[in-house]
């Protein structure tokens, strides 16, 4: 009897005390990452962007608050928000503190699915299965029946009034110390709000130094914006893979981005043309699904340097 049971016992315990480690550490383990970027112009100064991503706010998650609020502290030259801010319909007020100290500095942002609809529970399978079919999001599947509708109005309001540029399919341009940086921006691809001919023709002679900015990294946005001559794109969505396998990786990214590029930085080549490509792992996860493994949460701080340095790192 002690020999037939022995094995699923010790499975049952290691499985057990990894989701205790998933859930109760790691998802709250939170990082920032530091990224050297060799792709501003010959003679620009350095900038500092601080990316943040996939926050994905529960009321009363006070660790990630505080965090969040730390990191102004760093004292980037912009901030760059990727989207998905909210699993919780009535996390704004939460988001908009945690966030307060970061919009004092200049900075942008693009909404993700999660902005505009609550998650809802599924199975973690789905992921695994979606990816072997190809289909992600709204691309290939239908849409959620009975979906919440957030309100990220007031999220959009509260990023609005602190002086954050909306990135919607829009361009934008931001000014710090003389230089000016456009930014260029999708809505979140993950559910087909991405309208690419909006702001297509690439960079403007008039900036110092343009980059692509979107949620989801769906490999039409990443072309769009490599051919386009975007020397920089930065994402998130993907959470790193968020249940990733020590020493091998990532086994899904949640959209057609392979996993070799789940997080942090590689490049995308566009009809001969190549492009930095960033993608945070985030800081959070959905409220039904709150672990993450070999993957803990992040913020990055990209240091943007002369293109002649060569190199990243």
């Amino acid at each position: 009897m002690r020999a037939r049971y022995g094995i699923p016992l010790g499975i049952t315990a290691a499985g057990a005390a990894g989701l205790l480690y998933a859930a109760g550490f790691e998802a709250r383990s939170f990082r920032l990452r530091r990224v050297t970027v060799p792709v501003l112009p010959s003679g620009m100064r350095p900038l500092r962007v601080l990316q943040v991503s996939d926050i994905h706010m529960v009321g009363g998650q006070r660790k990630k608050q505080r965090w969040l609020r730390s990191l102004a502290g760093l004292r980037p030259d912009f901030v760059i928000n990727t989207g998905d801010n909210l699993s919780d319909p009535e996390a704004v007020p939460e988001v908009l503190d945690a966030l307060g100290p970061l919009m004092e500095f200049p900075g942008a942002y693009v909404f993700g699915s999660n902005d505009y609809y609550g998650p809802t529970p599924r199975n973690p399978g789905r992921y695994l299965i979606e990816k072997l079919h190809g289909r992600h999001g709204l691309n290939g599947n239908p849409p959620v029946v009975g979906a919440v509708h957030n309100p990220w109005e007031d999220l959009r309001d509260g990023f609005d009034s602190a002086g954050w540029l909306n990135l919607t399919n829009t361009r934008g341009t931001l000014k710090t110390e003389g230089a000016s940086v456009e930014l260029t921006g999708l809505d979140d691809p993950h559910i087909k709000r991405d309208r690419y001919p909006e702001v297509a023709g690439g960079p403007s002679a008039a900036a110092d130094f343009s980059m692509g900015v979107v949620h989801a990294p769906y490999l039409r946005a990443l072309d769009s914006f490599s051919a386009d001559g975007y020397p920089l794109i930065l994402a998130g969505h993907t959470h790193g893979g968020q249940l990733c396998i020590p020493f091998y990786g990532a086994l899904v990214t949640n959209c057609d981005l392979d996993t070799d590029r789940v997080k942090g930085l590689s490049t995308h080549t566009s009809e001969g043309r190549t492009a930095y490509l960033h993608v945070s792992a985030g800081c959070g996860t959905s409220r039904y699904t709150p672990v993450r493994f070999a993957c803990p949460p992040e913020a990055t701080l990209l240091t943007l340097v002369d293109r002649d340095q060569g190199g990243h790192r």
